[in-house]
């Protein structure tokens, strides 16, 4: 990380007073206005003090959110618009509704544009409305799940896309979404400064596995930890009134383990949790096969839950890695993998079992945001380089190690 990559770019200086300023005292204690000059260091050790007093470098530090006094557009004069794309996740009509509300009542901004499913409303071939969005018109869509805009995933043409900005008019694009989406939203922004335009693009990052590299949260994670909380204590159910029971749960996670670790911390009735970060074995004296065998014949019965990109290099390679639309890598389903060599290693071995399988990831997805996550979206409104992965020398790991009893290592010699 360098001190340059965090410095955010801006359109030139400001000479409009902020509508926040108005009716506000300067001397207020509960309201103050962020001065550009405002970072927030993010290493905040001695040991990173210790290193940049003793080497002169300057320490990495972020841009302090919050109201600036001064703001480059003229409220009066501004239209705004908000584009979702990627899959779906908790909370994002409550970031679109408080967008709206903020822009719309905070700043007076009146001419709001809501982009029809992402980055394809900026296409013209595909003919998508868009919508003029006010407060009242979006007072409500937080109830409810998904997102009011729609969505699609894919690469569409840059220039293309800047041009129909152009067309309509557009100060500032909000692009809500996950890694495509901020790709592009960069990419969209490389092509506005090409062109010499004043237009303001803000990545509002979506993900639901909470993997965005230097922050603590991510907006939709908490609902789904908590959603599949209820989801592992009914599969629990299924797995203990069964002799040898075992109930198997898939999981959000490609890349990073938190939601299945964070839903396995909130109930301890989980006995293995298999997450992309930590690799191991199916076969074998310290096999998770084995292992699973060993804790059935001592308790008669078994809870599992497994990241969705947990043990992919388990699968035989066949040089045909694939990619979705938004470029990510294609998984192989782990979930009725697992399954499919449980049922045939316990059949082979004549041991008896009765095995529920349970993948609930679109429901998590779909599901509309928990009161802490909606008061998040509220804050972000208000206001990556890599993915963040799981320590597994760190607390969280540890504690989940320590929840379920589960062998430190799944992995033979």
């Amino acid at each position: 990380m360098k001190y340059e990559d965090f410095i955010v770019s801006t359109l030139g200086k400001g000479n409009v007073v902020s509508p926040l300023k108005s009716g506000r005292p300067d001397e207020s204690l509960v309201y103050k206005f962020i001065d550009d000059d405002e970072r927030v260091i993010y290493d905040v050790t001695s040991e990173n003090y210790e290193h940049c007093r003793n080497t002169g470098e300057t320490p990495v530090s972020f841009e302090k959110a919050g109201p600036k006094e001064i703001i480059f557009f003229e409220p009066a004069k501004t239209k705004v618009g908000i584009v979702t794309c990627g899959g779906l996740c908790p909370g994002l009509n409550n970031v679109i509704r408080s967008l709206v509300n903020q822009l719309y009542y905070r700043y007076g901004i009146k001419r709001i544009l809501g982009i029809r499913y992402g980055y394809e409303g900026l296409i013209s071939e595909y003919n998508h409305e868009v919508i003029e969005m006010t407060a009242p018109m979006v007072s409500e869509i937080h109830l409810s799940g998904g997102t009011v805009l729609g969505t699609s995933r894919g690469n569409q043409d840059v220039g293309k896309m800047v041009d129909t900005l152009e067309i309509l008019n557009i100060n500032v694009l909000f692009c809500i979404g996950g890694d495509g989406t901020l790709r592009g939203a960069h990419a969209i922004h490389e092509e506005i400064r090409n062109r010499n335009l004043k237009i303001a693009v803000a990545g509002i990052p979506k993900t639901i596995d909470n993997d965005i590299d230097l922050i603590q949260k991510s907006f939709g994670f908490e609902t789904a930890f908590s959603i599949a909380h209820d989801i592992i204590r009914n599969a629990h159910n299924e797995a203990h009134d069964a002799y040898n029971g075992i109930a198997l749960i898939k999981l959000m996670g490609r890349d990073s383990g938190f939601i299945a670790a964070n839903a396995v911390l909130s109930i301890p009735e989980v006995n293995f949790v298999l997450i992309p970060e930590v690799s191991f074995d199916l076969f074998g004296e310290k096999g998770f096969l084995n292992a699973l065998k060993k804790r059935l014949e001592e308790r008669h019965h078994a809870v599992i839950v497994v990241a969705e990109g947990a043990g992919q290099d388990l699968f035989e390679s066949r040089g045909d890695v694939q990619h979705d639309a938004s470029g990510n890598t294609v998984l192989k389903d782990i979930g009725t993998f697992l399954r499919d060599k449980i049922k045939s290693e316990f059949k082979a071995l004549g041991f008896r079992y009765s095995l529920k399988y349970i993948d609930p990831s679109y429901i998590i997805r779909s599901a509309p945001a928990n009161p802490n996550d909606s008061k998040f979206c509220n804050l972000l409104a208000q206001v990556v380089a890599k993915r963040k992965k799981v320590d597994v020398e760190g607390e969280l790991w540890w504690n989940v190690l320590e929840a379920t009893g589960q062998p430190i290592s799944m992995k033979n010699s």
